[in-house]
C-alpha cells in the first residue's frame, strides 16, 4: 500500500505578495494535452504568447518571449545578456529586490556601482542624473513596482535622464505589469520582465520579458559570451523566432496556462484591469486605516498591486499571519530585510484583486487585532 495519499490542498485566498490566485480557466487549460515542444500545434500556441505579451507591456518590440523560470530567472536574463566583464553599471535599490539586482550584476564582472534610498522611499530623476553625471554607465536598473516596500516608482524623468546619458534602461516589472498604467514604448525602456504569477495570475514559472531594438543591437555585439547558456536570448531567441531552431524544452502546459491568462487580461481590457486594481486598493487603504492601521508608504508612492502596513506594537507579527492561515484561509506576507517583523504585505494582483477578497481580509483583521 503506498504511504502517499492523492494531493488534497486546500484553496487560499491568495492576498500575499504572489503567486497571485489564478482563475479556473487558466487552470483547466492546464490540463490541456500535452505536446511535444517542436510540434506544430506548440508553435502556434507561441506565436499567440508573443503577440498577447506585446499586448500586455504594450509594446512592439519583436524580441518579446517568456523565459523558462521564474521571475528570478527573468531578472538574470535581463542582466547577463548586457552587460559584460568591466561594464560600467549603475543599480539603484531601495529594497529588497533591488538589492537582488545589485547582487546578481556583480556576479557579471560589472564595474558596479549602487545608488541606494531608504526603504519606503523613491528616488528623484535629480539623484541620478548627479549619478550619471559623476559615473559613467552603460545600463540603469530599476525597479518600477518594489514588492519589499509597496512602492511604486516614478519612472518617466528617469527614462529621460538615463537615455540623455546614452545608458540602457532596464526595469523590474515583475509586481507592477498588468495591475497598474505601464507602457515598455511609452517609457522607452530598453530591457523589461515580469513574473507569470503575479498580475498576470498565471502559476509560476515563466518570466516574460522584452527587449527594445537598441538593446538587441547591444546584445548582438557582444564582444564575450553571455555567462548563461540556458538564459543566452540570442539563443532563445532563435527558438522563439521564425528559425525555431531547438534550445531547450519549453514547460508545455505552463505556456498554455499563460497564454489563457494573457487572453483573460485582454478581454477585460488594460484600462478595465488597472481601474479594477486601484478601486480594490482604495478600499483596503482605507479599511485598514479604518481599523486604526497604519500604512508604510505615503499615497503619492503607493503600490496598488502591493501595500505595506506597519505591525501595531504589542502585535505578534507571525501570530496574526498564522491565525488568518488557519482560521480564515488568507494568506499574506511578513516584511522582507528593513521591514522584517515590522510590516505585513498585501498583495492584491490579478484575480486576486476583488472586493470581496478585501472584505474578507478586513473582517478577519478586524476579529484578530
Amino acid at each position: 500500500m503506498s504511504l502517499y495519499t492523492d494531493l488534497d490542498t486546500a484553496p487560499r485566498i491568495l492576498l500575499g505578495p504572489g503567486p497571485s490566485m489564478v482563475p479556473p480557466r487558466v487552470l483547466r487549460t492546464m490540463a490541456t494535452p500535452v505536446v511535444g515542444h517542436m510540434d506544430p500545434q506548440f508553435l502556434a500556441v507561441m506565436d499567440d504568447v508573443k503577440e498577447l505579451l506585446r499586448s500586455v507591456f504594450v509594446t512592439q518590440n519583436e524580441l518579446t518571449v517568456p523565459v523558462s523560470g521564474t521571475g528570478s530567472a527573468g531578472m538574470e536574463a535581463a542582466l547577463v545578456n548586457f552587460i559584460e566583464p568591466g561594464d560600467p553599471v549603475l543599480v539603484c535599490h531601495a529594497g529588497y529586490f533591488g538589492e537582488r539586482i545589485a547582487e546578481i550584476a556583480s556576479r557579471t564582472g560589472a564595474e558596479l556601482r549602487t545608488l541606494a534610498a531608504p526603504w519606503g522611499e523613491a528616488f528623484s530623476a535629480t539623484q541620478i542624473a548627479a549619478e550619471l553625471r559623476a559615473h559613467r554607465a552603460k545600463l540603469v536598473a530599476i525597479v518600477h513596482g518594489e514588492t519589499s516596500t509597496g512602492v511604486q516608482q516614478p519612472l518617466e524623468e528617469i527614462s529621460e535622464v538615463v537615455h540623455a546619458h546614452g545608458a540602457l534602461l532596464l526595469v523590474d516589472a515583475v509586481a507592477s505589469l498588468g495591475g497598474v498604467p505601464f507602457s515598455v514604448d511609452t517609457l522607452g525602456a530598453d530591457i523589461c520582465y515580469t513574473g507569470s504569477q503575479k498580475c498576470l495570475s498565471c502559476p509560476p514559472g515563466l518570466a516574460p520579458i522584452t527587449v527594445g531594438s537598441h538593446a538587441v543591437n547591444v546584445l548582438a555585439d557582444r564582444h564575450s559570451k553571455v555567462q548563461s547558456w540556458y538564459l543566452d536570448l540570442s539563443l532563445v531567441r532563435k527558438y522563439w523566432g521564425t528559425d525555431r531552431v531547438y534550445h531547450h524544452t519549453a514547460p508545455v502546459n505552463l505556456n498554455y496556462a499563460l497564454r489563457e491568462a494573457l487572453r483573460v487580461v485582454c478581454e477585460e481590457g488594460l484600462e478595465n484591469v488597472f481601474a479594477r486594481h486601484a478601486a480594490v486598493s482604495e478600499m483596503l487603504w482605507q479599511g485598514l486605516e479604518d481599523l486604526g492601521l497604519t500604512l508604510m508608504v505615503s499615497p503619492d508612492l503607493r503600490l496598488r498591486t502591493l501595500t505595506t502596513v506597519r505591525v501595531p506594537d504589542g502585535v505578534d507579527d507571525a501570530v496574526v499571519r498564522r491565525r488568518l492561515l488557519h482560521e480564515f484561509n488568507i494568506e499574506i506576507a511578513g516584511g522582507l530585510g528593513a521591514f522584517r517583523g515590522k510590516a505585513w504585505r498585501i498583495g492584491l494582483m490579478g484575480h486576486s484583486a476583488r472586493p470581496e477578497n478585501v472584505l474578507a481580509l478586513l473582517g478577519a483583521l478586524e476579529r484578530l487585532l
